[in-house]
């Protein structure tokens, strides 16, 4: 009887350990997110954060310095102590904390925050619908009747694609100065003649970064006709050439010396990548060297940012083509390993974000 009776309390006390005040709080958080993020976002378009960087100051001080009422400086400055954002003393004086300072003055925060500001915000409330139907619900309800947002890039107003295009290349930039020697030196060692296929070169700035990087070189860029022609006005060298092709529908030219693809596998499902690298191989010679460089979510060293780049697969869900994500290097491993390439070495911590580079060749 005693036995009986000790296992029920037993149970109700952990149950209501996993009920904590902890938890609560935390869940209040998530419930009251989207009113966090626009917080943030107000704070930033009235100078707010900006005028306390200045100088701590009174309610009424800020509402004097940044032009705004009464009312909007009690609602935010309520908010914000809870957030974590501002700090008050003992004279009612408000000062940043390390958080705010973060929306200031850190890159990768900045590009983070305008990028699901002004393209992922309203299509988030698709995200359901998105993995029921497999389809970008977001982007087709708020911004393009398109299977992806890749073809409509250059239709973006001028805030977004400022947004895209700094989120896009933030990450993948900072790695070119450590991918392009390590490149060359696998690739062309032996040989003569350097040619690299950059595949989803958008913009190209690995393009342009390889041109400088070895004056023998040639490159070619193969995307979308859409970003082909607007990559094309910021060349004027028959050193860098340009073949528009749809990856998942159209052949691709002869392939021989170095193809490169940065951030770009992550843009399709894993049925999708194996598909192209196929693809790849079946265009290329026997002595080609394939690299694949990719922010892998399981190889990296911070928690922040593999929380980033797990919520980051949700905008190629919402609003990019509904069916990809951001990868862990043990599944694209798997996908190499069905393929017709195999995988020959794998350079770790590239760049400041913890990037991977995969050096493959033909079977």
């Amino acid at each position: 009887m005693e036995e009986k009776l000790t296992k029920p309390r037993f149970r109700r006390q952990r149950k209501n350990r996993t009920s904590s005040v902890e938890a609560l709080t935390n869940a209040q958080k998530i419930a009251f997110a989207p009113f966090t993020f626009q917080a943030v976002a107000a704070m930033l378009d009235f100078q707010i954060l900006q005028s306390l960087n200045d100088s701590p100051k009174t309610k009424q001080e800020i509402q004097s310095a940044c032009s705004i009422s009464e009312y909007t400086a009690d609602v935010l400055f309520d908010a914000a102590l809870y957030i974590g954002l501002v700090e008050k003393d003992e004279q009612e004086k408000y000062s940043l904390t390390a958080l705010a300072e973060a929306f200031l003055f850190d890159e990768m925060t900045r590009v983070n925050f305008n990028f699901v500001r002004d393209i992922c915000y309203l299509g988030a409330s698709e995200l359901s619908e998105s993995f029921k139907e497999n389809r970008p619900a977001g982007l087709q309800k708020y911004l393009f009747d398109s299977e992806t947002i890749y073809s409509k890039l250059p239709e973006l107003n001028e805030k977004m694609k400022k947004s895209w295009y700094e989120f896009d290349h933030h990450y993948s930039d900072d790695c070119f100065r450590e991918t392009i020697p390590l490149i060359f030196e696998a690739a062309f060692k032996n040989r003569s003649e350097k040619r690299i296929f950059d595949i989803g070169g958008n913009t190209g700035k690995f393009e342009r970064a390889c041109l400088e990087y070895d004056r023998d070189c040639t490159v070619t860029m193969i995307d979308l006709k859409e970003n082909i022609e607007v990559a094309q006005k910021n060349f004027n060298t028959e050193r860098c050439k340009f073949f528009a092709a749809n990856i998942l529908k159209d052949e691709l030219p002869k392939i021989s010396g170095a193809v490169f693809m940065s951030q770009f596998l992550d843009c399709f499902s894993k049925k999708q990548i194996l598909r192209i690298l196929n693809k790849v191989a079946k265009h290329s010679d026997k002595d080609t060297k394939i690299f694949i460089l990719e922010p892998f979510i399981d190889k990296q060293q911070f928690e922040g940012a593999a929380y980033a780049l797990s919520h980051i697969s949700m905008y190629f869900t919402c609003m990019a083509n509904g069916n990809s994500k951001m990868y862990n290097e043990s599944e694209m491993k798997e996908i190499i390993e069905k393929s017709d390439l195999k995988l020959e070495r794998v350079y770790q911590n590239i760049g400041k974000y913890d990037y991977t580079l995969l050096e493959c060749t033909k079977r």
